[in-house]
């Protein structure tokens, strides 16, 4: 991650990534699928709070290699800057399955960025199945002020799960040339058939599987801190710094876990809610054409 970093004097609010990077990011997720992959962002935070992301390169697959995985960015990075590109380092991206962002690995790989790198930093997470079933899925996150804090401090205390990752507004800009070349592709037709398909079974039952999976993980960390609690009653501690030990259940573990819950349920209310839309669409549809047809 070591690389020249420009930092500007506030915090950025939002990202704008160009086309090009974009279709380098969504390229090399796809074509690693089943594999999960990851990558380095270049660009620039400027001062009015914008983080411009201009280039996307992957990164190796070493395993945990972190060394070799330096020595590659440091390489690529020194080959853009001799032919003139940005090679500036904002941040990493990441491909996801089904919206899982909030584990451990991303959490720690973040502030490793945020704290080693710069504190603009950010992780663009990429979900080429939601893609592929017609939901374009790119997001922004960053580590709060308040995760932050307590990550450095190193201290075991509770923070309300939503206050973890915050999420950044993602804008994809073109070049002019680019703009009025998508606008001769773009079909003069503005009826798109894909938005109609009803099947929502398969990505319904996904989710619902995946949103078990991690309430039974939930259930086996609250178990952790009953057993925990329970041995602290038993030796009659009550002390807050029996919670600081090393052998104390992390709390952050559940708080992620609870982050990943909720976000299956906003993703899923999302999904029902077009799904009915379509569904009492379709409904009055054919409720026309049956009356038409009794007609005499």
């Amino acid at each position: 991650m070591a690389s020249a970093v420009i930092e500007p004097e506030g915090r950025v609010n939002e990202v704008k990534i160009e086309g090009l990077a974009l279709l380098k990011i969504v390229k090399h997720c796809h074509d690693a699928l089943p594999s999960m992959v990851t990558g380095s962002l270049l660009g620039l935070a400027n001062d009015s709070g914008v983080l411009e992301v201009t280039h996307a390169f992957p990164s190796p697959d070493n395993g945990k290699d972190d060394e070799i995985d330096d020595d590659y960015q440091l390489d690529m990075m020194r080959m853009l800057r001799e032919v003139n590109v940005d090679n500036n380092c904002v941040g990493w991206y990441q491909s996801m399955y089904l919206g899982i962002y909030s584990t451990s690995s991303v959490l720690e790989s973040q502030f490793s960025y945020q704290t080693d790198l710069s504190p603009n930093s950010v992780v663009l997470l990429y979900d080429p199945l939601q893609t592929a079933h017609g939901n374009f899925c790119l997001k922004a996150f960053r580590l709060t002020e308040e995760c932050l804090k307590m990550k450095e401090e190193e201290r075991n205390s509770f923070i309300k799960p939503s206050n973890i990752f915050e999420e950044l507004p993602v804008t994809c800009v073109n070049q002019g040339l680019a703009e009025a070349m998508l606008q001769d592709w773009t079909p003069k037709s503005d009826i798109t058939l894909d938005r109609l398909d009803l099947s929502t079974h398969p990505y319904l039952e996904k989710h619902l599987e995946f949103m078990c999976n991690w309430v039974d993980e939930l259930a086996a960390e609250q178990q952790k801190f009953q057993y925990y609690t329970r041995h602290l009653a038993r030796s009659n501690n009550k002390s807050k710094e029996s919670w600081e030990a090393p052998d104390a259940p992390k709390r952050m573990e559940s708080l992620l876990v609870t982050n990943q819950i909720q976000s299956y349920c906003d993703q899923m209310e999302r999904f029902v809610g077009g799904g009915l839309g379509k569904l009492f669409l379709a409904g009055g549809m054919h409720k026309d054409e049956r009356s038409t047809s009794s007609a005499p």
